[in-house]
């Protein structure tokens, strides 16, 4: 192993010697540093620059929405006078929100057809309706006031079933009405409801003529079609076009599928733009010896 020797050249330096160097090499680095005639300059701290910080925000909910349901061109069941008395008819419309509840909403505050009535409470509201067969309606106490007879009162039955029916897609299901979560009993004071109801066959309660599209007060182009359903003698249905004055504009005759029974019918008709009602009548097999006026629907609509 070797070892490591000082060289006896080097000298050692005393402590004030050493005290005297450092000193002076400090001495000429700020002479440097400040350069020829300058007094000496002060090295800045350095700048820490900072950022303000961002609050932290939390993230807004998603919004939620309770899922709608719509049901297209639904028939609404109101009631139309006729030479045989009043009948039923029905009236189509758009529903937003659950099709029975929506349907028995509408029924309640009316038609848009003025020729139209229905005779509910429009004060009644719907508490709730359970599915199933029968499908329970329960209404507010308003539905017990009504002025109606006792013939209208039956019908105010089937006019409830019709609708309840026809939004559920069952026209052979059955209704059953409850009175703010009691059983009906005895209505308007001339009918009782204590069971599930069903449809009366629609020769005795419905309208014979009833015309779906357009509807009242559609805005439609040319041509137009006119359809709906119809239950005539042999199957022919007349019909007019009246224009705003109520002239006659354009008439002629349909034909349903098949007479004497409720059949579908359609014809379309050419018209200029103008405001304009359809109406369709059954035809009139006596010559005019039958009492009372043929049983006829209208629609106004608008051409553009």
């Amino acid at each position: 192993m070797s070892t490591l020797t000082r060289p006896s050249s080097f000298p050692f330096l005393a402590a004030g010697a050493v005290v005297a160097v450092v000193g002076a090499l400090l001495a000429g680095c700020q002479n440097q540093t400040a350069g020829p005639g300058s007094s000496p300059s002060t090295v800045p701290a350095p700048t820490v620059t900072t950022s303000p910080s961002t609050p932290s925000i939390p993230p807004s909910p998603t919004p939620t929405s309770t899922p709608t349901v719509t049901a297209a061109d639904v028939p609404v069941y109101f009631m139309i006078d006729t030479r045989t008395g009043l009948r039923l008819i029905p009236e189509r419309h758009d529903l937003t929100g659950e099709p029975v509840r929506s349907a028995v909403e509408r029924m309640i505050a009316g038609p848009d057809d003025p020729d139209y009535t229905s005779p509910w409470n429009k004060a009644t509201t719907v508490l709730g309706v359970t599915p199933g067969d029968p499908t329970v309606v329960d209404l507010s106490a308003d539905a017990r006031t009504a002025s109606i007879g006792s013939a209208g009162a039956a019908l105010m039955i089937q006019q409830l079933v019709h609708t309840v029916t026809a939004a559920t897609g069952n026209p052979s299901g059955s209704v059953l009405l409850t009175i703010a979560g009691q059983p009906a009993g005895e209505l308007w004071g001339a009918v009782a409801w204590t069971s599930p109801q069903v449809r009366e066959p629609a020769l005795d309660v419905q309208a014979w003529v009833q015309i779906d599209t357009p509807r009242q007060g559609a805005t439609t182009t040319s041509p137009v079609t006119v359809s709906g359903q119809a239950a005539v003698f042999e199957a022919t249905l007349p019909w007019q076009v009246l224009g705003a004055t109520g002239a006659v504009v354009q008439q002629g005759v349909a034909h349903t599928a098949e007479g004497q029974t409720f059949a579908p019918y359609s014809f379309t008709v050419q018209l200029p733009p103008g405001t304009y009602t359809v109406v369709a009548t059954e035809d009139d097999p006596s010559g005019g010896e039958a009492p009372g006026p043929r049983m006829s629907d209208s629609k106004a609509f608008t051409v553009h």
